[in-house]
Order: structure tokens, then sequence, then C-alpha cells
């Protein structure tokens, strides 16, 4: 962390969580892909039987496939480091600024017992994702207490959100 005479908060973040996987993880997912593979291949609603005869769904089939080879090349790819930076103007994030005006809240969760220490940026608009940041090795009292001086806080977010927790689990 860095907080300089010009108060702004840097620090890095790796562009992405890549999950420690075993060799269990991997038979268990070629299991689940021939699995949904056989049921694309050989089942047939009911609308499918009456309107247009014996079809496989090709489509699943398609995202299931795709959805492989991305995770496959995304295994090989080096994780590298986003910048980060707190300002009076808002979050900088890769180059990416935030202005605190498009935000709505933020919230932080950390819970050292598990090694989590998050921060959470919600957005004004609903169309937009929530931003998740890890705070690294970065003291979470100093970052609310300068988020404070530009944004509420969202006190009722105690735990990660499920997707997260479910990406987590399942080590995707």
């Amino acid at each position: 962390m860095a907080q300089n005479e010009t108060n702004y908060i840097k620090w890095q973040i790796p562009n992405y969580r890549k999950p420690e996987r075993n060799k269990n993880w991997y038979i268990g997912a070629s299991i689940f892909i021939f699995v949904a593979l056989f049921f694309c291949f050989f089942t047939i609603t009911s609308w499918r039987l009456v309107f247009l005869g014996h079809s496989a769904n090709f489509l699943f089939a398609l995202i299931i496939i795709i959805s492989a080879i991305i995770m496959i090349i995304n295994e090989n790819q080096p994780v590298s480091m986003l910048d980060c930076e707190l300002g009076p103007e808002g979050f900088k994030l890769a180059g990416r600024l935030y202005e605190y005006g498009e935000l709505k809240d933020f919230s932080l969760i950390y819970k050292p017992k598990e090694s989590l220490k998050t921060l959470y940026f919600e957005f004004n608009s609903s169309v937009k994702q929530r931003l998740s940041i890890p705070l690294r090795s970065l003291d979470p009292l100093t970052i609310r207490n300068f988020l404070l001086k530009y944004l509420k806080e969202d006190l009722d977010r105690t735990d990660p959100p499920l997707s997260e927790q479910l990406t987590k689990l399942l080590k995707l």
C-alpha cells in the first residue's frame, strides 16, 4: 500500500483469482462434462417430439464445449497484476476511473480467520455489475475511513455474494 501526500491509496491486485485444483477436481469436471454432453445428445423434450421430431440439444453441447475450452486456455495463462487507486475523484482500476457519482455505496468484508478482506462497490445503475476488489495487505479500517468521505457504507453486507462463494467452492 502506498498513501502519498496527495491523498491517494494505491495497490495492485491480480486480474483474476487462480484456484488451486487437484487431480480429483479435473476428474470430476471431466465426468460432469461427459454426463452433460450425454444428456445433450440423448434427451428429448416433449414439444420437440411433437413438433420437430427427434433432435439433440446441440446448442447446449456447443456451450459446454466452448466453456471447457475457455477453462483450459485460461488455466495456462499467467496472472497479471492490475493497478488500483483510491483518490478524491473516484476509484481507478487498470486505468479506468469510476467516479464516486457512478457508485451507490461500498462495503467491506473483513474476516481474518477465513483470509477474507474484500472491498465491494455497488453502482447506481442496476445494469452494471458489482466490483469486488481484494484488499490484500491493506488495512480495511484505513480504506473505510477514506471512502466514508465520499460514499455511504452498506453495513448490511456481512458475507461475500453467493456467486463468489459458489465460484470459490467449485474452484472456477
